[in-house]
């Protein structure tokens, strides 16, 4: 429909109801998988890849349906759109005589085809068997569906060298690594949909959502922190469920730990369990009162969470005097243990807090930018007030004139549509994060602390907080870190993962999934990812390496194996409904009659509603991210009856943008294939905000391959040809999809993983930073709607005698869409069926026949204003579906409901045969299985990463009394191989009288005995170098009867002899081995004992004393015996 005649003051009236287009920003983690880093990286890997970051002939790869890869598709400027001077010429093809598609064996319609679509976004992407642009990796749990994933998304996981462990909305579960190249249940199996190609797993009972995760490989415990405040407790060695049918497994113990959330738990240098949560809270769970709680039998569980509940110390209440606490009252998100130095770092969105793991005292508190500060707790500002809120919209004209039609509109809704816009300024200054906040943080190797915050930047720190250098390598949120030998490994929310080296010197970068990468853990010589989406990755540590090319090239060959083929209908139907309604009886003739083969039916509206009132209105909603309203949902309710959607098909979502309303629908005996459902919207209109022009789109995974449809309404008037072209590159380079609320399941929409996807901040890209568009992605894009196309060079009743003969060829020769398309200007490289039925545009309300054309004073010329046009992964005509080309369709069906008489156009439904090839994931992962223990070469690589630097450590017996000090030294024999030490306590018995050791019971995670500090407990050591360790007896007093984190026996001083055993656990830089030294260390309290031993008589000055007592002490360097 054209659009109304606008005066000029009404044109600006309407323009200040809403913001000036910004530029294209970012909403949520499932938008931001696709960029790319702007900066000269290394390969990734041994092979020759193309990579490039530019346009051009060179392939820009990048993930699309987070298996195979793509090649296109990024957007440096409007510049680069294609106008029609490279690329493929036009072509119309027709399919070969006597060739149907599908069961029913439907001919394919001939298409026409536009010129332009080999050259830049509009390059059809490039698919493969195996991913040639990222390392080959285990799938351990394929990218599930959102939509089944309601109520048990995956937040967390943490890893031993057995086991990988994953948190959960609904509890947890683990893998056994040994069994992780098995085969899923397959669909219908014994499994919750989303893990049907899952590797075996076992899984626990119910329980609140899992916030945090620690395994204690010592006391072969996995500990988790829940949202409803527990920390729950779980046997590693649990039975396997499908063996025994024991069901879901249980936890060994539970507590109340805190009010809110437990956003983190970690274990510290001596056993102690720290967690944090809201409000600045960090509580202490000493060691000893856990070991007692886990004395205790399974039905005395009530007691063992009483005796841990009772034990806690608070260190928020330690650190406030007079009412002033030392940390601020921010939730506490992370805690780390510097395991180096036996401390624990607190981290707060903008402060960090150091502890003193032993003696539990704080340290240092300062902020992100390396500033000591000496109180953070301050006040929150007061709220400003709606006055200071008050823009002033609107400017009185300078001439006085009466108002306009829209002028007066604009009027009437001023006081609404300020009051939301008040609301939005307001909304948006609230969720604008400072880009400085922390949002991951990982101790290396060589004791150095790094940090990563929500514009990409990464920090170095050493031990005592101070600040060393800064590394950017990437724009987007650093999520993420783990480490393995020498390595940072880093997890972006664009998907990323990148390889740093000690110095923050970047090695490899790889797109790991198509959404935020939001926790990385390292167990079994894997790098363990896990995305928002729930899927979970393994990369081998060798990557990268020449692992990755001996694996895809053994993986391609056998793509026979696991490559799989399906077929789909799919119903688009398009409609320019005029602000009216339809009646049943028309809705079945255009859609309802037509889809007892159809598998999903889209349809997309125009001109829902339209007025002034209601586009400012509409606008001003969008702004807080409303959308929707009563005429669109009467459309989509009348639309789901006509199909049956309450025995047949099942509403998956809808868009709606002003008068512009996209929704979609898939019959039922295909739902487990299809879901990932994601909205997106671009305003055409005034200023690129008002939503009369635009597009609404949808996108959604079938078949694990994405489609895209993009509802869309471009700009009226035969002389507007350059507009519409413009549109349409508007449109196609800026939606961006994300998840909307108006789905048919709102949690499917990820409004049950709030809690973590809150990360996703909008980051303000930086320089000339390339953005990628969304749909050049997709394996299939179909653009439908009123494009406004006219026929030029005909007049009005030359149309009308053409249209009685049904001379439809020399009228497509007028049509304006396909002259622009030859050129390349417009839709480039995309098909359309060949038209063959009468124009759609303009008719007379209520008069069928094709004497309803436009007979008024206008006599508007017949034009083909609404179209479906498509493409899919065909670089060539007539292509073969495979992995590499997985998605071939046609057109078998495209056509006009002329007896349609409700709206000036006429509804027209186009329908499709799509064949689609996919991975059979489990199959593959299965072959992946045989290869990595068949192939020879295979095997020596790994049998490389095996290898230990030799070491030698200067004393395997130590012996301390009060005080004292011995200084351990280990030396790395090896001229090549740097050596990676880590010192821990296997375990600590108190000496009876006879000088014998009773039984050695092992701390929390390896800890050290509240008497003895070492230090460094943790280092790397370089070729035929050495390292001296510190090892200090520290005396105390024993807190281990605690009552509210209250000392009952302060004074009570252990007189007893005490032995442990200390664990100089060596790696490579690259080892999944390791080698150890163990040494007995006694403290010897009584003079009876210290006889026994020889005092040594190289005494020297102490090198480091209690922080509670001034004496001298002595210290001692150790010797082999």
């Amino acid at each position: 429909m054209d659009s109304p005649i606008i005066e000029e003051e009404d044109e600006e009236a309407l323009a200040s109801l809403v913001p000036v287009a910004p530029r294209r920003k970012k909403h949520s983690y499932s938008v931001q998988f696709d960029e790319k880093p702007h900066h000269q990286i290394r390969k990734h890997s041994l092979d020759e890849v193309p990579r490039s970051t530019t346009l051009g002939n060179e392939a820009v790869y990048f993930d699309s349906s987070d298996d195979e890869f793509s090649t296109g598709g990024v957007i440096v400027s409007s510049d680069s759109v294609c106008d029609g001077s490279g690329g493929d010429d036009y072509a119309v093809v027709t399919p070969p005589l006597n060739v149907g598609v599908g069961d029913d064996e439907s001919e394919p319609l001939p298409e026409f085809i536009g010129a332009g679509g080999g050259t830049g976004i509009f390059k059809v992407p490039v698919r493969a068997a195996v991913h040639p642009g990222r390392p080959p990796c285990l799938e351990l749990r394929p990218h599930p569906l959102r939509e089944t994933q309601t109520g048990k998304f995956m937040r967390n996981i943490a890893c031993t060298e057995t086991q990988l462990w994953a948190g959960q909305e609904n509890g947890v579960r683990f893998w056994n690594l040994e069994d992780a190249y098995e085969a899923g249940c397959g669909i219908g199996g014994q499994v919750r949909r989303g893990d049907e190609d899952t590797a075996p797993f076992h899984e626990s009972v119910t329980t609140a959502p899992t916030m945090c995760l620690v395994a204690d490989q010592s006391n072969k415990l996995l500990w988790s922190g829940h949202k409803d405040g527990k920390i729950r407790a779980w046997k590693m060695d649990q039975p396997c469920a499908c063996d025994d049918d024991s069901g879901p497994f249980k936890e060994r113990i539970s507590w109340q730990a805190h009010r809110g959330p437990v956003n983190s738990i970690v274990i510290s240098s001596y056993g102690d369990m720290w967690s944090c949560s809201e409000g600045g809270v960090i509580k202490i769970w000493p060691w000893d009162s856990l070991e007692k709680s886990l004395l205790l039998k399974p039905e005395e569980k009530h007691m063992a969470a009483l005796l841990v509940e009772r034990s806690a110390i608070d260190l928020r209440t330690q650190v406030t005097v007079n009412g002033t606490c030392s940390i601020s009252s921010s939730e506490v998100k992370y805690l780390l243990t510097d395991s180096v130095r036996a401390k624990v770092w607190a981290v707060q969105s903008l402060t960090f807090s150091i502890w003193d793991a032993q003696s539990k005292d704080l340290l240092k508190v300062l902020n992100v930018d390396g500033q000591v500060e000496c109180r953070v707790d301050v006040p929150p500002l007061p709220d400003q007030g709606d006055d200071e809120m008050k823009v002033k919209y609107f400017t009185a004209s300078k001439k006085e004139k009466s108002p306009g039609f829209l002028q007066r509109s604009r009027n009437a809704i001023m006081g609404a549509a300020g009051a939301v816009r008040r609301v939005a300024t307001r909304s948006a200054g609230a969720f604008t994060e400072d880009t400085r906040k922390t949002e991951a943080i990982v101790l290396a190797v060589d004791g150095t602390i790094w940090t990563g915050n929500v514009s990409g930047l990464i920090v170095q720190w050493d031990g005592n907080g101070i600040r060393l250098r800064d590394v950017n390598h990437h724009q987007r949120p650093v999520l993420c870190f783990c480490t393995f030998g020498d390595r940072i490994y880093v997890g972006y929310a664009s998907g990323y993962i990148q390889v740093l080296d000690p110095d923050g010197k970047l090695i490899a970068s790889w797109v790991s999934h198509n959404e935020p990468v939001i926790k990385l853990a390292v167990g079994g010589g894997f790098i363990f990812s896990l995305a928002t989406h729930g899927g979970v990755r393994g990369w081998y540590v060798t990557s990268p390496g020449p692992l990755d090319n001996i694996i895809r090239t053994e993986l391609s060959q056998k793509e026979t194996l696991y490559a799989r083929q399906d077929n789909v209908r799919i119903l688009i139907g398009t409609w320019n409904v005029g602000q009216g309604r339809a009646s049943h009886d028309a809705l079945m003739s255009w859609l309802g009659s037509v889809t007892e083969d159809v598998g999903i039916v889209v349809v997309g509206l125009q001109e829902v509603e339209m007025g002034a009132g209601f586009l400012a209105m509409s606008a001003a909603k969008e702004t807080v991210g409303l959308e929707g309203s009563a005429q669109g949902q009467w459309w989509i309710d009348a639309i789901g009856k006509a199909l049956d959607e309450k025995n047949t098909f099942e509403r998956m979502g809808s868009r709606q943008l002003a008068g512009l309303l996209i929704s979609l629908w898939a019959r039922k005996e295909i739902r487990t294939h299809v879901g990932d459902l994601d909205v997106a919207a671009v305003p055409c209109g005034f200023g690129r905000a008002i939503g009369n022009k635009g597009g609404v789109g949808l996108r959604i995974r079938v078949y694990d391959r994405i489609m895209c449809f993009v509802n869309c309404h471009l700009a009226a008037h035969l002389e507007a040809v350059n507009r519409r072209n413009a549109d349409f590159n508007h449109i196609f380079r800026l939606m961006v999809f994300s998840r909307g609320q108006n789905l048919n399941n709102t949690a499917a929409a990820g409004v049950s993983t709030a809690a973590y996807t809150t990360k996703s901040a909008t980051i303000p890209s930086t320089g000339a930073e390339e953005i990628k568009s969304d749909l050049a992605a997709a394996d299939m894009v179909a653009f439908f709607g009123d494009f406004n196309y006219r026929l030029f060079g005909i007049t009005y009743d030359e149309a009308r005698d053409f249209i009685s003969q049904r001379s439809f060829d020399w009228l497509r020769e007028r049509d304006q869409l396909r002259q622009e398309m030859k050129a390349g200007k417009v839709f480039q490289g995309m098909r359309e069926a060949l038209i063959a039925f009468p124009p759609t545009y303009k008719f007379e309300r209520n008069r069928s026949g094709l004497g309803g054309y436009d007979s008024g004073e206008k006599k508007r010329i017949p034009a083909w204003c609404d179209r479906v046009i498509y493409r899919d992964t065909q670089s060539s005509p007539f292509s073969q579906s495979n992995l590499q080309c997985p998605l071939v369709s046609s057109v078998i069906m495209y056509e006009a409901c002329m007896d349609v008489t409700e709206s000036d156009h006429k509804p027209v439904r186009c329908k499709f045969h799509a064949t689609i090839a996919h991975v059979d994931k489990s199959v593959r992962r299965q072959e992946l299985g045989k290869i990595i223990k068949s192939n020879e070469k295979i095997i020596s690589i790994f049998e490389d990463l095996k290898s230990v630097p030799e070491t030698s450590v200067s004393t395997d017996n130590i012996v301390l009394q009060s005080q004292d000090t011995v200084i351990l030294t280990i030396t790395n024999e090896s001229t090549t191989s740097k050596a990676i030490f880590s010192i821990l306590c296997s375990g600590q018995a108190i000496v009876k009288d006879d000088g014998e050791a009773s039984d050695f019971t092992p701390r929390g995670s390896f800890g050290l005995p509240r008497w003895l500090e070492v230090s460094p407990a943790a280092g790397i050591i370089n070729p035929e170098g050495t390292v001296d360790v510190k090892v200090h007896h520290e005396d105390f007093h024993t807190l281990e009867e605690c009552v509210d984190g209250i000392p009952q026996n302060w004074w009570c001083e252990d007189t007893r002899d005490k032995e442990a055993i200390l664990m100089v656990n060596i790696q490579g830089s690259c080892s999944t081995s390791s080698t150890s030294h163990s040494i007995k260390v006694r403290h010897c309290y009584s003079a009876r004992v210290c006889l026994l031993e020889s005092r040594p008589a190289h005494l020297s000055k102490n090198l480091g004393g209690s922080r509670r007592h001034s004496s001298e002490d002595s210290v001692k360097r150790g010797k082999s015996r």
